[in-house]
């Protein structure tokens, strides 16, 4: 059956073998440029597998590129992108030493709109292993988008951010953290100080002895 005329069914389960099938990150972002299952996929330029350094000790997920993203490739690269820059500069961390940076949906979905329940469903078979083949010591879910499809929470993000979750990789459990999207930041930025306390905590989590 071709790529293009997968049922949302079938678009998934082919991308549940080609996630577990990929043994790294380069095998991972290979079957990934050439899985057809998601119609988004269509419409974009690129597909943004991830930027910064693999196998960092910290994991950061959105939502989905945006049309600058698309446009190059890599995740977090306009105005969020710098803010979130300076946010993980803060507390001691950069894309180039110790941050690793992807997204649930990894082809842009038009106009920004918030990515279907199907397309984050044939997305999330990648991100798993994503995240089993990353290696995080923690993970930090940026938005309420990111912690509704990684993490199953309904509930806004302001209810949640600041609280420690637990991710499940095999037998272990990733220590993760969920907190505020860059892009609202730059909407509403007196609420930086409630991302600042997040951050806080993670670079605590980090340092802490063991």
């Amino acid at each position: 059956m071709p790529a293009a005329s997968l049922i949302p069914e079938d678009a998934i389960g082919t991308a549940q073998n080609l996630a577990a099938a990929a043994t790294n990150l380069a095998q991972l972002r290979a079957v990934m440029e050439s899985f057809e299952g998601c119609a988004l996929k269509r419409g974009a330029t690129n597909t943004v597998f991830a930027d910064g350094t693999e196998l960092a000790p910290v994991m950061l997920i959105g939502e989905a590129p945006g049309r600058e993203e698309d446009r190059i490739g890599k995740p977090f690269v306009g105005r969020a992108g710098q803010l979130l820059d300076k946010m993980l500069a803060s507390i001691g961390l950069d894309r180039a030493r110790n941050a690793y940076i992807t997204n649930v949906i990894n082809w842009r979905p038009p106009d920004n709109r918030d990515p279907t329940p199907e397309e984050a469903a044939q997305c999330l078979p990648f991100l798993r292993r994503h995240i089993e083949l990353a290696q995080p010591k923690v993970i930090i879910l940026l938005g309420a988008v990111a912690a509704r499809h990684v993490v199953g929470k309904t509930d806004g993000i302001m209810k949640i951010r600041g609280r420690w979750m637990d991710y499940r990789v095999g037998d272990q459990l990733v220590p993760l953290m969920p907190t505020l999207h860059p892009a609202y930041l730059l909407r509403q930025p007196a609420h930086k100080k409630l991302a600042w306390r997040d951050l806080q905590a993670v670079r605590d989590r980090l340092n802490a002895p063991g």
